[in-house]
């Protein structure tokens, strides 16, 4: 048998209170992909930083390419050759693309840096992974998607003989991860090794050759892809059997039109004050609707609902509340006409991390539970904050919790919950399961059902295109800041949303 490039081996690691890994084992091959899947929370993370060097372990031993060996912090884990792209990113955001990816390596005499080669070094990467943009560009300015590829670009770079990426593709659309999928291929013909962290199965199978398991801390299993199947993995991850990966909509009397959006345009961006960013944007939406918003990266998905929700400037177009055309200049002119957003990057865009369930959650709606419009009523916010706890599953040790130690999927039913206590006429949820396991994520569509069935709008914007087709009612598909069209989900399926989705500007 090849002996393994790594084998981690009775890991321990205990934080006050929490057993977060109990005797864990992982052995990764030689030029293999190796799934190390779980729930949030069941220790992947934790098993990751020790690995990286991030975090020490209580006891256990780690041994690299033969050699047994201590990871005392990132650098000897790089210097070993274990490049590890964290779910959460790394990177600079006021820096370049090109310094982000050779930060600390960057090419040149001495002291001095070569800008160009680092400039041409970087772009040749880049293109590698299809990411069109100008070495020179800040990171600061590029979306979600955009900055993964580059964290991505990064552990390229580098003379890795381990690579470990972490949601690697949880803010890709299907055509980017196929893009990803084609480059972890070669490097796995080239020999390297790569743990692959998801929460799509559907991935899993498609990709990788050997899986290891955790669930509560613990080692509950492992083995070959070849001779396994979704449901024998999600038993293993949530110990109990789910009988879907996506929770499906049931139909539903719709009701009258809650939002309108009529020939929304804006021109320029960062990187370009001429590309249009959204042209003549139009779509409706009726209360107990839920309306899909399918596209590629860069399609105007999320520019189009910052923008409605006022986050971000438009040139022209009109947006209709109830039959009635308003103002939005501003979030909270968008608050006030009854539009809620949940923004794709929950812990950049929507968390307070260093403050508590409770304050995140309660943020939003304090002229209801304030006196005299001054005073917070702790009570009637401890009030709330155990009403949705208990609505919408929320588990966490008490409201005094900081939001930053909840899984994912707890904090997205918190930052919904945030939204579910001001009760708007519309909802906008961006990405709605982005980083959420698989036990979370049918618990996150019955929570959008359920707003439905409580006469609000919802506008839900995914990559993943069964997720998109198994909780909407309709979907609309843009393309480069256009609608390309709009159809009823039981007409759809993933070849005909991709149709719609990638016609040319002119077709549209």
């Amino acid at each position: 048998m090849t002996e393994p490039l790594l084998r981690m081996t009775l890991i321990d690691k205990r934080f006050p209170g929490v057993q977060a890994l109990d005797n864990v084992g992982l052995e990764v091959l030689p030029g293999e992909i190796h799934a190390l899947l779980g729930e949030n929370g069941a220790g992947k993370s934790t098993l990751l930083k020790i690995l990286s060097g991030a975090q020490q372990p209580d006891s256990g031993t780690i041994e690299f390419g033969g050699q047994r060996v201590t990871m005392a912090s990132p650098h000897d884990a790089q210097r070993r050759g274990i490049v590890t792209i964290y779910q959460e990113f790394t990177l600079a955001p006021n820096m370049t693309i090109a310094e982000n990816v050779f930060i600390g390596r960057e090419p040149g005499p001495g002291v001095f840096v070569n800008w160009r080669r680092m400039a041409e070094e970087t772009r040749a990467i880049t293109t590698k992974l299809g990411l069109q943009l100008r070495p020179m560009s800040i990171v600061r300015n590029l979306n979600v998607a955009e900055q993964q590829m580059v964290e991505i670009a990064r552990a390229l770079s580098m003379k890795s003989r381990l690579i470990v990426m972490d949601e690697p593709t949880s803010a890709l659309s299907s055509t980017e991860v196929a893009k990803l999928f084609r480059i972890i291929s070669d490097l796995k013909a080239q020999g390297l090794s790569i743990i692959f962290v998801t929460h799509r199965l559907e991935e899993v199978m498609q990709i990788c050759d050997r899986y290891t398991v955790l669930r509560d801390g613990h080692l509950v299993g492992s083995g070959s892809i070849a001779d396994t199947s979704i449901d024998d993995i999600i038993r293993l991850m949530v110990g109990r059997q789910v009988t879907a990966l996506f929770a499906h909509r049931e139909k539903t009397a719709f009701g009258k039109v809650a939002l309108r959006v009529e020939n929304l345009s804006r021109r320029g961006n960062t990187q370009d004050q001429n590309a249009t960013v959204l042209a003549d944007v139009g779509f409706e939406v009726r209360r107990r609707e839920i309306l899909g918003i399918a596209g590629l990266v860069g399609a105007g998905r999320t520019e189009m609902a910052r923008a409605v929700f006022g986050a971000d400037p438009f040139d022209s177009g009109r947006v209709i509340i109830d039959g009635r055309e308003v103002h939005i200049r501003s979030p909270q002119d968008a608050i006030r006409h009854g539009i809620g957003l949940v923004p794709e990057d929950r812990k950049q865009q929507a968390l307070f991390l260093a403050l508590a369930v409770r304050t995140n959650l309660s943020m939003a709606s304090h002229q209801q539970i304030t006196r005299w419009g001054v005073f917070i009523d702790e009570a009637a916010e401890r009030a709330m904050v155990e009403e949705y706890r208990k609505a919408l599953n929320i588990r966490m040790a008490s409201p005094e919790q900081l939001i930053a130690s909840l899984s994912g999927g707890n904090q997205q039913k918190v930052a919904l919950a945030r939204w579910l206590a001001l009760r708007p006429k519309v909802l906008i949820v961006d990405e709605p399961t982005r980083g959420v396991d698989v036990g979370a994520k049918v618990e996150v569509h019955n929570l959008l059902f359920e707003m439905a069935r409580a006469g609000i709008a919802v506008i839900a914007i995914s990559s993943e295109l069964p997720e998109v087709l198994a909780i909407s009612d309709r979907i609309v598909t843009m393309r480069e800041g256009r609608v390309t069209g709009e159809i009823k989900s039981e007409d759809a399926n993933e070849e005909i949303l991709m149709s719609m989705m990638t016609l040319s500007a002119k077709a549209a």
